[in-house]
């Protein structure tokens, strides 16, 4: 569904993603896992044209490399990013609505479901976003990244600054849509463990390349990963 060939960043003489290759095949959930600064986040503003970049992004056979960032929306890849990003000055059900200015005849269909996913945001649904706790945020970031009704979720670290038991249940949630809505997933994380329980693959960078690549389990059970990443001796 998605694949990627010889991507390179730079930002002035630093390199920050340096010639790789990964690829996210249909009905996936592929990781990305590494330290801070390893490329991860630049990788995901290549993919979506948010940074200047060389190499090429293919998404369902079609070349995005220089398709602007909506009309990849428009093509049906979704990214929740880093910090989450929603609009704190405007309530819940608003940035919903944002979130389906591609497909905004389903609106209220598609925000019933967010709902049903969701059901704390429909209890406050009137609330501005600013005064969501964390993992509410969270919740609303990823809702509104699927309003746009995608074939693929971009996620760029959920698990940030959230409580153990709140990453459990977005990660829970991202096993829901993929398995019984059929939502391919590229899940770029710091959090390497909570990452590869769900994942069925996984990539591994290090400052700017892909050094290790694996199925999940067999990266989970890596004695090299549980040292790094794991903080497993």
């Amino acid at each position: 569904m998605l694949k990627v060939n010889n991507l390179k960043v730079k930002y002035g003489v630093i390199e920050a993603v340096r010639g790789i290759d990964f690829e996210v095949k249909s009905g996936e959930i592929v990781t990305i896992i590494g330290a801070n600064g390893a490329g991860k986040t630049s990788t995901l503003n290549a993919i979506f044209n948010l940074v200047k970049k060389e190499g090429e992004v293919k998404f369902v056979d079609a070349d995005i490399s220089n398709v602007p960032t909506h009309g990849i929306v428009k093509r049906g890849l979704s990214l929740v990013p880093e910090g989450r990003k929603i609009f704190i000055n405007l309530t819940v059900e608003e940035n919903l609505k944002i979130g389906a200015y591609v497909n905004e005849e389903n609106f209220e269909e598609k925000k019933e479901e967010m709902y049903k996913l969701f059901p704390r945001l429909k209890e406050k649904r009137g609330n501005y976003g600013g005064s969501l706790s964390g993992g509410e945020q969270q919740m609303l970031a990823i809702a509104r990244a699927l309003m746009s009704e995608p074939k693929m979720l971009v996620l760029d670290e959920p698990s940030l600054g959230l409580a153990p038991i709140i990453v459990k249940d977005v990660f829970e949630t991202l096993v829901n849509l993929n398995k019984k809505d059929d939502v391919t997933i590229l899940l770029v994380e710091q959090n390497a463990a909570a990452a590869l329980k769900i994942a069925n693959r996984g990539y591994v960078m290090e400052n700017g390349k892909i050094v290790l690549e694996d199925e999940a389990k067999t990266l989970l059970g890596s004695e090299e990963i549980k040292k790094k990443y794991l903080g497993m001796e």
